[in-house]
């Protein structure tokens, strides 16, 4: 069975590989659930079977879901056929926590990062395969050329490390990217102390423009200059940490702009 382009498939073939990964998760407080994004042939699903775990995998193309149940490596009641990007993860486990796990598609992996935040209350953590430059981005510290806006995004609610770096040979076919597998854990405070969408909008809006100070990037969100000389706004946004953006985005919740007139005025 050929991979295919649409899905971004490249099936890992290396045993070693898929046995680490496979059995790579840390379980915590008692979690047995586990969701096995983008299965494939099922070369992860094999040794997730193997524990005593109550596992579930969501897959996309209706012939690898054939695969799955033809070669009976998980129970036909166990797969959900569906793309996980339309999935509602607040059902899976019937509202309870769960892990993530998979060699995940390649073409949508910034995008399961972005659904696990969503749902970060019901992930404590993912053991996942992603392309190397993202999974770069994804750990990397302030300061560095790959720090940016996934960076910041996940490093709000998890602490990241690189587990294993896998050459292309390692699939098939071979992708033309290295690729690396990493483990996200769920900070034990993940709820942040400002409102999460205007946390977004300033790291997406301080790191569009990321070679100019916050000054000039973020002056449009606070509407005047009144806060421009804070030392934060002298700095580009890849050296702040987290807790720099959190603090942005807890003065620009209390800032009201020069000359802002109320529109109870004329009432």
């Amino acid at each position: 069975m050929k991979a295919k382009k649409s899905f971004g498939q490249h099936f890992l073939i290396d045993e070693g590989i898929s046995r680490n990964i496979g059995y790579s998760l840390i379980r915590k407080e008692g979690i047995r659930n586990v969701l096995e994004i983008g299965p494939g042939k099922g070369v992860l699903t094999r040794y997730l079977a193997e524990q005593d775990i109550d596992l579930q995998v969501v897959e996309a193309d209706k012939d690898m879901v054939q695969y799955l149940i033809h070669h009976k490596l998980i129970p036909e009641d166990k797969i959900i056929f569906l793309d996980f990007l339309k999935l509602n993860l607040s059902k899976v486990f019937d509202g309870q926590p769960f892990y993530m796990i998979g060699n995940y598609p390649y073409n949508i992996s910034s995008q399961i990062l972005i659904k696990m935040i969503n749902y970060k209350e019901l992930v404590p953590e993912m053991v996942g395969m992603f392309q190397k430059e993202v999974a770069d981005r994804v750990v990397a510290k302030p300061g560095s050329k790959t720090y940016g806006i996934i960076s910041v995004l996940v490093q709000a609610h998890y602490d990241g490390t690189t587990i294993i770096d896998v050459p292309p040979t390692a699939f098939n076919p071979p992708p033309k990217v290295e690729s690396s597998v990493i483990r996200l854990t769920r900070k034990e405070n993940y709820t942040l102390p400002c409102d999460d969408r205007l946390f977004r909008t300033v790291v997406k809006t301080a790191f569009n423009q990321r070679r100019k100070m916050l000054r000039n990037t973020l002056k449009p969100l606070f509407g005047d200059d009144s806060l421009m000389e804070d030392p934060y706004f002298t700095q580009r946004p890849e050296q702040l940490n987290v807790d720099d953006f959190v603090n942005i985005t807890i003065k620009l919740s209390n800032h009201k702009p020069q000359n802002h007139e109320s529109g109870n005025q004329n009432s």
